[in-house]
């Protein structure tokens, strides 16, 4: 039996639909932005495998530094007890921060990070003896598939299964170019008529929507309301952040803070799951207490794993390199380039990039279902050609490792404008 056919006997695959879906390809081995299945075929991991691997595949920088921790303390408890690489990379993440970030509380993925995040936002208020029981959402989010996060999640299949056992979240409009003043006033509206505590929101791209991009003024003016309303903001910058926009958080661009930001994906380099939740010194400060009943009770049997941190610090080492700066510039230079021409096809309806992201979307008679036929025969495609793409709908994004080269982008390229033809 071939690693794909005994897969099948045990392994149970996320959004998937199993008695449907084709047999999932079994990966041998990676190295940059390639990918080998157990059949030697060659694939481009055109999407950094859901965005974790911007310095691509079996990095030897990061393979090194977590060998070397490895030997050295694999794991502690975290409740009672510190370590060396925990410090150290709080004391790296507050240099790169936005000013006000002062406080790192770890998990385990991006989902949780959120999670942390929506539950500090609650307590915060209950703390002060103020009851704030709503969550401020955009539409189309996605922000986890834990509780909290799939509450503040605005795509239905994802959640319809759950209706009525969700916290309780409201939207607004994303302030999508010509549409701002809808947010705005959308924005206004929920905060006049519900106790709101918190604001959640992924701060530019919306990615799971299929890179749907906002303005930075325009988020700034959001966070700005809520700030003159005392209702707390959380950036979820589990996507966006490390480098993906072309600065080291999206949030770089925004004229004004957050209150909160949520960090996994890239962290580690796509090696070992860690999530990390920073918050500002006036929240923590609501938590500190004498009262025992005030503190943050929760978290994870492998918070502040010292081995993940010692990925992230590799990481970061590598994100702030001089070669890696310039990767973000070339592949944002190719994806331009790409993008002056793709735009002109008869069969492209809008096309946008943001730092190392690109996104097409194709012209349809009618809405394009998430997981639907149009969506499925790209993908097929793009399998068949080698190139790893995952289309929302009628959505194509490339989000590639940083390391990726002009040759391997331009493949890309190619299959996608190849692909234009069979729809």
């Amino acid at each position: 039996m071939t690693l794909s056919e005994r897969d099948q006997q045990y392994l149970w695959h996320p959004y998937t639909q199993h008695k449907t879906a084709a047999l999932p390809i079994a990966i041998k081995r990676g190295e940059g932005a390639l990918l080998w299945d157990e059949n030697d075929k060659e694939y481009i991991d055109a999407i950094a495998s859901w965005w974790v691997n911007p310095y691509g595949h079996s990095n030897k920088f990061i393979a090194d530094a977590i060998y070397k921790q490895l030997t050295t303390l694999e794991h502690v408890l975290f409740g009672g007890f510190t370590h060396e690489p925990a410090i150290v990379l709080s004391e790296k993440l507050i240099e790169i921060l936005p000013s006000n970030q002062q406080k790192i509380f770890f998990s385990d993925n991006g989902s949780t990070a959120v999670e942390v995040a929506i539950k500090v936002a609650l307590q915060f208020f209950f703390n002060k003896g103020e009851k704030r029981t709503t969550i401020i959402a955009f539409e189309n989010a996605f922000h986890g598939d834990t509780f909290a996060a799939m509450a503040a999640s605005g795509i239905s299949f994802y959640t319809q299964a759950f209706e009525g056992m969700f916290i309780d979240v409201v939207r607004i409009p994303a302030p999508i170019k010509g549409q701002e003043q809808e947010s705005f006033d959308a924005l206004k509206n929920q905060i006049k008529n519900n106790n709101c505590a918190g604001f959640i929101f992924e701060p530019l791209v919306q990615g799971a929507a299929g890179m749907v991009m906002h303005e930075p003024d325009a988020l700034a003016k959001l966070i700005t309301i809520c700030n003159e309303n005392n209702i707390l903001t959380i950036a979820d910058e589990v996507m966006t952040g490390f480098g993906k926009t072309g600065k080291t958080f999206a949030m770089d661009y925004v004229g004004v803070l957050p209150d909160m930001m949520c960090l996994s994906k890239a962290l580690t380099g796509g090696t070992i799951p860690m999530a990390i939740t920073t918050f500002t010194n006036k929240i923590f400060d609501a938590f500190y207490d004498e009262d025992i009943n005030k503190a943050l009770f929760h978290g994870h049997t492998f918070t502040a794993n010292p081995t993940g941190c010692a990925a992230a610090l590799a990481s970061l080492e590598l994100l702030n390199t001089p070669e890696m700066q310039t990767n973000l510039v070339r592949v944002n230079k190719n994806h331009l380039a790409f993008q002056a021409i793709i735009k002109q096809h008869d069969k492209v309806k809008t096309t946008r990039v943001l730092g190392t992201i690109f996104a097409l979307e194709i012209k349809t008679d009618g809405a394009a279902s998430y997981y639907g036929s149009l969506r499925n025969k790209l993908y097929d495609f793009f399998i068949e050609n080698g190139v790893i793409l995952r289309p929302v709908g009628n959505i194509v994004y490339i989000l590639p490792p940083y390391i990726i080269t002009d040759s391997q982008l331009e493949k890309i390229y190619q299959v996608v404008e190849q692909a234009l033809e069979i729809v």
